[in-house]
């Protein structure tokens, strides 16, 4: 299996490069096309770069919602080194932030685990919990129940036991970490949430969607992956109206003491180019 830890590692340093202003990413270009969106998005630490061009059809049935690759060259040169393939490097990736994220906001202890969603993300936020959270107790929700059950055949064939269900209410009452990673334009499941749960919202990215409840966004302990993308793009924080005074960036954790939190935390994630030079770094470290 992947190893997700490793790719988290290698999140966190890229973090700690962008720290000491030794990174450059410019905010993310999306181009509307029919039926969906065209992004761009180019990041280098001055020893690779990477461009990663990649399309979202929500509407997608006959091919894959996400479609794309990531470019990765020899900064001082230009020199191709390679073409990653963008979902799966997008999927990865984001688990992998997820999963540093959890780290440093969740309870320590094992609990259920909630994933809303059976694409790509689901799968891989499924692996890397499982992997380096310990995650056991798994529960997977979907609008439609044949992709779920797919994907925990899938799983299984990795030693990954999940159950599917078809009631997100009960599955994320008793949840203690919960991921929605899907396309919904509005919320995947009701506030109906324990006070210790973790939320890793990843699904959505734009002004108008939001996979998680207002009432949960409005009580909770807000993060996010970088504070400037989701202040444009992040409509589970735009549509409550949130403080961005309140909303702490996972930059901010990286090599700081655990934050002691009451009540929900709620983590946005709507991805960064510094994410995919991570992936690309890590990728051609191993050859």
């Amino acid at each position: 299996m992947f190893d997700y830890a490793a790719l988290a590692d290698a999140v966190a340093d890229v973090l700690r490069a962008r720290r000491r202003g030794e990174t450059a990413a410019p905010e993310r270009l999306a181009l509307p096309v029919p039926g969906g969106v065209l992004l761009c998005m180019p990041a280098t630490d001055g020893e690779i770069a990477v461009v990663k061009t990649i399309t979202v059809h929500p509407a997608n049935r006959d091919r894959p919602v996400i479609q794309g690759e990531i470019t990765v060259l020899e900064a001082a040169t230009g020199r191709r080194l390679g073409v990653l393939d963008g979902p799966t490097v997008t999927a990865r990736r984001t688990a992998a932030v997820s999963l540093l994220a959890a780290k440093r906001l969740s309870p320590p202890e094992d609990g259920p685990l909630l994933v809303i969603g059976a694409g790509v993300q689901a799968r891989a936020h499924v692996e890397a919990f499982w992997q380096g959270l310990g995650a056991r107790d798994i529960t997977l929700v979907s609008r439609t129940r044949s992709r779920a059950e797919a994907l925990a055949k899938d799983l299984k064939k990795l030693g990954i036991s999940v159950k599917v269900s078809d009631d997100a209410a009960e599955s994320a009452a008793r949840a203690r970490r919960i991921v929605t990673a899907t396309t919904s334009r509005e919320p995947v499941f009701p506030d109906t949430v324990r006070d210790d749960v973790f939320v890793a919202a990843v699904g959505s990215f734009t002004p108008e969607a939001a996979e998680v409840p207002a009432s949960l966004v409005a009580r909770a302990t807000l993060y996010a992956d970088d504070l400037e993308a989701v202040r444009s793009e992040a409509g589970d924080f735009l549509r409550v109206g949130v403080d961005w005074a309140k909303v702490t960036p996972l930059e901010a954790l990286v090599d700081a003491p655990p934050p002691v939190v009451s009540g929900p935390v709620v983590f946005k994630s709507v991805g960064h180019a510094l994410f995919d030079l991570a992936a690309a770094k890590l990728a051609f470290a191993a050859g």
